[in-house]
């Protein structure tokens, strides 16, 4: 890409699919704005998107192929992963070897993976992280619908009278669409109803929240399915004309009925009835639902529980109406597409269908396809640690840090004859490869991804690999052809996989199977680097521009009778264990994805939550004797976590809740997959990341620190760390079990030394409170600070000190202090990542009469971006008259 010119892509994020115009600078960086064409935002972006230039760093980057972590050429690493894969293959079988995608990855890459997978090797043991992610509401969809259909579309959610939000903190993990529903209501009264155990920042900006216990979805969907029906809200014609299994799926939801459901949910009866009233009232009803439903062992069921009421009473297919499966990663959707997991063929096709199966074998020209399927995420894992899997390639994802019983996982990878890794970044996976491919990364690849409402958008990519990094598909086609299927292979451009894909959709389809993109099976090389989104299915011959696309409000479902399916979903309690009373919630938060991996890079992402944290209800924190901002362990029969504890009537009681994202890399023990039970929905194979059993109790730290450096650490010498970027450093929270003899030889090792330096400390009598600054001339490099309680340090202020230009006199005292003076101001911690507007400032713009989440957004620009703080911004707000009144 031209200096100055722009490129529109698709963020990586997640499954909104917004898109975004990125264009470099002369100075070498890239400005991202959002894409005012694209029609899943409309110009909008949320923090971690208005963040994307500032992650484009080579930092960790993975640049050169490596061989047990020795630099070598492209040819000897290709060569050893062909030779090795071919030998296991031949000695021990075609399911003895497995490839573990992800969501990150383009459709072409997916393709070309899946082709040389269930193709030319014949085993279908290819899954990918979207097993954690959506698997359950393939399941469901495919159960009720016979295909993987996601009915509706976002116009549907501004189109609706009700929106019910089911496990989806859509604020904070979908927060441009969420703007669109907000905006929704503001137009047209949408009401919104949040189902969700936490009281999220969703459920605080909607008009009604049903704090659920844990895992009690399918009695709530199967008590108002027997609402409905006692209040004869079928639509008798939708159903006798359109569906099947209705009696079996009532005669079940009869069983559980309003006194079910109201035991299972443990909610007020008043709030109970106002929401089956709510339901049952309003015409246009969509019910969106996230991980919180699919990340559950029993997620399939919850999904069916949902889709049966919405085809009871017909409410599906018709603007504002239907099930809408909100998919957490940019490209889950176009993996599911090309048939990127292991239970799954290309195109929507049917692994299971013997006529389906020759269909993509003749297409192919392939010497067969799988009659099984492979195995699915946590059983693949596990058949790597018992031997079955002998080699795998990981691309593009972290399993050692995102599956459950992760040291398990970790365990099996050690132990396995051979891993190869494909990607960007080193990782915790990376470290157990013995062959490292260095992928293109984001702003490097071009391709296509699909959002969570079937639309197709065009990833461009706008940078050149660094040093010898090659895009996946690529990768995968060079290692297909040195085992001898070159001729099946030979793509020239990720265009030419595109067209192969969207030929097989339209093969013997003719409206039989959903998926169906053949209108792009001819397109040239311009038409494809110029594609506009489009949504599927475009069948031969129709413009890709078209209206938009429903399914199913007449019918004419992709089952053998054309027929939607009710499924009976019985009601099951999950039994808390005597040993470990709490349910472990895990989950997103605001501005982080995933493992971090990009994330972790900006420090304005890093500015909301330095550290992990463990949400415990005022009640449990007492019982466990745990205190504010200490130190939690958090106890499974898996493994152990420490986090910082962050006691709030937001969580239910007898619940916690730990964020996902943390790793080895940023903290010495807060991966909390470690921690997380590997049970797994026995249709979906998804595990239940929502539900493990757990118990919590105080880490007995002696001592607290914090600590902003200039350079990275090469050791942090404690029990417990947590590292997160900072502007001009880093920043550490630290805490030790044991006694340190010398403080200033600590810091030392944290900050470095010199005689060159000036130091400047303070300590109590005994040490137990220590402070130390180091300059460099008049500049920071570091400082510490040490408590036997949490450190009360500014911290946002003490990290704006590494940016300084300098610091003299009573500066580097009032730094020693933690707190700046009256004359200075302290933003306080960060709220309004886009801007990065801290608390404090937001707090002086109420004091100052701003009295509205809009009077505070046009003084400080907060909340004006995303949206996804503006909930926090009304917190303040709220608090502010509520003191005001006292």
């Amino acid at each position: 890409m031209a200096t100055g010119t722009p490129t529109r892509t698709t963020c990586p994020y997640c499954g909104v699919g917004c898109g975004v115009v990125a264009t470099q600078q002369e100075d070498g960086t890239v400005a991202i704005r959002g894409d005012e064409r694209h029609p899943a935002n409309f110009g909008r972006l949320c923090s971690k998107g208005s963040a994307l230039g500032e992650t484009l760093s080579l930092d960790d980057r993975v640049l050169y192929p490596e061989i047990d972590r020795c630099r070598v050429g492209w040819d000897e690493a290709l060569d050893l992963v062909a030779r090795r894969f071919s030998a296991t293959i031949a000695e021990h079988g075609p399911e003895s070897v497995a490839i573990y995608g992800s969501g990150q990855l383009l459709t072409e890459d997916y393709y070309v993976a899946n082709k040389l997978m269930k193709g030319f090797i014949g085993a279908a043991n290819i899954d990918t992280n979207s097993r954690l992610c959506m698997a359950s509401s393939v399941a469901g969809h495919i159960r009720a619908f016979g295909s993987d259909t996601v009915p509706g579309t976002y116009e549907d959610l501004e189109e609706a009278d009700l929106v019910v939000l089911v496990g989806s903190n859509m604020t904070w993990c979908h927060p441009v669409l969420f703007q669109r529903l907000l905006a929704a209501r503001e137009r047209r009264g949408t009401k919104i109803v949040v189902v969700d155990p936490r009281r999220t920042v969703t459920a605080e900006a909607a008009d009604l929240h049903l704090a659920v216990a844990p895992n009690s979805d399918v009695a709530l969907f199967a008590g108002l399915l027997d609402h409905l029906d006692r209040m004869d809200l079928r639509d008798h014609d939708y159903v006798e004309r359109h569906t099947s299994g209705l009696d079996e799926a009532l005669t079940t939801a009869q069983a559980c009925g309003f006194p079910g459901a109201l035991s299972a949910t443990r909610l007020p009866v008043e709030q109970l009835r106002e929401f089956y009233t709510l339901w049952s009232r309003s015409d246009r009803v969509v019910t969106a639902y996230s991980q919180g439903v699919n990340q559950s062992a029993v997620g399939t069921d919850k999904v069916n529980a949902i889709i049966n009421c919405h085809l009871f009473t017909g409410r599906i297919g018709r603007p504002g109406t239907g099930p809408f499966s909100l998919t957490g990663q940019p490209n889950a959707m176009g993996g599911r597409e090309v048939g990127g997991l292991a239970n799954m063929l290309a195109a929507h096709l049917d692994l299971t269908s013997p006529s389906h199966r020759e269909l993509v074998r003749s297409f192919w020209g392939s010497p067969g396809i799988p009659t099984r399927p492979g195995l699915k995420a946590v059983d693949l894992f596990r058949a790597v640690g018992d031997g079955r899997v002998k080699a795998i390639w990981i691309m593009g994802t972290n399993p050692a840090d995102s599956l459950p019983d992760a040291d398990v996982v970790q365990d099996a990878l050690r132990a396995c004859p051979f891993v190869v890794v494909s990607d960007v970044t080193r990782t915790d996976t990376t470290r157990h490869s013995h062959v490292l491919l260095p992928a293109a990364a984001w702003a490097e690849k071009s391709g296509t991804v699909t959002n969570s409402e079937r639309r197709i958008s065009r990833q461009r990519s706008f940078l050149k690999p660094p040093g010898e990094a090659r895009p996946d598909w690529r990768i995968i086609c060079d290692v297909a052809a040195r085992m001898g299927f070159a001729d099946a292979f030979e793509y020239r451009s990720p265009a030419e996989i595109f067209r192969e894909h969207a030929a097989l959709s339209g093969i013997a389809n003719d409206g039989a199977r959903d998926f169906d993109i053949s209108a792009c099976a001819e397109l040239s090389e311009r038409a494809y680097d110029t594609l506009a989104p489009f949504q599927w299915p475009r069948r031969q011959g129709e413009a890709l521009d078209h209206a938009t696309t429903r399914f199913f409000a007449e019918g004419n479902f992709y089952t053998p009778d054309r027929r939607g399916r009710f499924v009976a979903t019985p009601v099951a309690r999950q039994e808390v264990s005597p040993d470990f009373p709490l349910i472990l919630n895990t989950g997103r938060i605001r501005d982080q994805w995933h493992t971090m991996t990009r994330t972790a890079k900006t420090p304005r992402l890093m500015s909301h939550y330095a550290e992990s944290f463990c949400e415990i209800h005022p009640d449990d924190a007492e019982d466990a004797g745990i205190a504010p901002a200490s130190l939690v362990r958090v106890v499974s029969a898996q493994g152990t976590v420490v986090v910082r504890a962050l006691v709030t009537e937001r969580q239910q009681k007898g619940s916690i809740f730990v964020p996902m994202h943390w790793t080895d890399q940023q903290t010495a023990q807060g991966r909390i997959s470690t921690a997380v039970l590997p049970a797994v929905d026995p249709i979906s194979g998804q595990p239940g990341l929502k539900f493990s059993h757990a118990s919590i109790e105080p880490f007995e730290a002696t001592w607290y620190g914090f600590a902003v450096v200039r350079n990275k650490p090469a050791m942090i010498p404690a029990d417990y760390w947590a590292l997160a970027r900072a502007e001009g450093g880093w920043r550490l929270e630290l805490a030790g079990a044991g006694l340190v003899d010398d403080w200033v030889d600590y810091a030392a090792g944290l900050i470095g030394s010199g005689e060159s330096l000036e130091t400047l400390s303070y300590s109590d009598q005994d040490q137990a409170s220590f402070r130390l600054a180091s300059f460099a001339g008049d500049v920071l490099l570091g400082a510490l600070f040490v408590s036997p309680q949490p450190v009360a340090v500014s911290r946002t202020w003490a990290v704006a000190h590494l940016s300084a230009p300098e610091i003299r006199g009573a500066e580097r005292l009032r730094l020693l202090s933690g707190r700046p003076g009256a004359d200075q101001a302290d933003p306080g911690p960060i709220v309004c990542a886009c801007f990065s507007v801290g608390a404090n400032q937001i707090a002086g713009a109420i004091e100052k009469g701003a009295a509205s989440v809009e009077a505070v957004g046009e003084v400080l620009r907060a909340g004006t971006n995303c949206g996804s703080c503006r909930v926090e911004i009304r917190r303040l707000i709220d608090a502010a008259a509520l003191k005001k009144a006292v």
